[in-house]
C-alpha cells in the first residue's frame, strides 16, 4: 500500500512539474515536419537539440502490469509512463535551445530498460530530438503565430 501511495504521490508531482514547464514554453513553435512553421527573414543558425529521460514505473503498477498481460488489453500504467517520459523529454529539448524561434523535424526514439532479472520492463528511456532554428523572422509572420496561439 505504502508502495501504491507513494508512486501516486511522486508521478502527480511529476505532472505537475511538467504542466508548468509546458506553460513556459508554449510560444516556441515545433513541429515533426520538415518545412518551416514561421518563414524567416535571416536564419542565424541551424542547430541539433535532444533531450532524453529515464522513468522508471514503481512496483504496484508493475505488478498490476504483470496482472493485465495475463488478462489482456492495454496496459495503462505504462501509458502513464510512456506520456511523462514523452512530455519530459520534449521539455528538456525546448529547455536547450533558448533563443531558437523554432524546432523541426522532431523525432521521438523509446527504448525499454529490462531489469537485471529480466522479467519485465525495468523502466523507458525516452530520446526526443529536432533542428532548432535561431534568426529573425519575416515581418508579419511572428504576429500571426501570436495569434495563432
Amino acid at each position: 500500500m505504502l508502495g501504491y501511495f507513494f508512486g501516486k504521490w511522486a508521478e502527480q508531482r511529476h505532472f505537475q512539474s511538467i504542466n508548468i514547464r509546458e506553460q513556459q514554453w508554449v510560444r516556441l513553435p515545433n513541429s515533426n515536419n520538415r518545412e518551416l512553421l514561421i518563414p524567416m527573414q535571416q536564419i542565424d543558425k541551424a542547430e541539433l537539440v535532444c533531450g532524453s529521460v529515464v522513468i522508471s514505473i514503481d512496483y504496484f503498477k508493475r505488478l498490476l502490469a504483470m496482472l493485465r498481460s495475463i488478462v489482456g488489453g492495454p496496459v495503462a500504467s505504462y501509458e502513464t509512463l510512456l506520456d511523462r517520459a514523452r512530455r519530459e523529454a520534449l521539455l528538456r529539448m525546448k529547455e536547450q535551445c533558448t533563443g531558437a524561434v523554432q524546432i523541426i523535424n522532431i523525432r521521438v526514439e523509446t527504448s525499454s530498460i529490462h531489469n537485471a532479472a529480466g522479467n519485465g520492463i525495468g523502466s523507458v528511456e525516452l530520446l526526443a530530438y529536432g533542428t532548432a532554428i535561431y534568426g529573425q523572422a519575416a515581418e508579419g509572420s511572428q504576429q500571426a503565430n501570436s495569434a495563432a496561439n
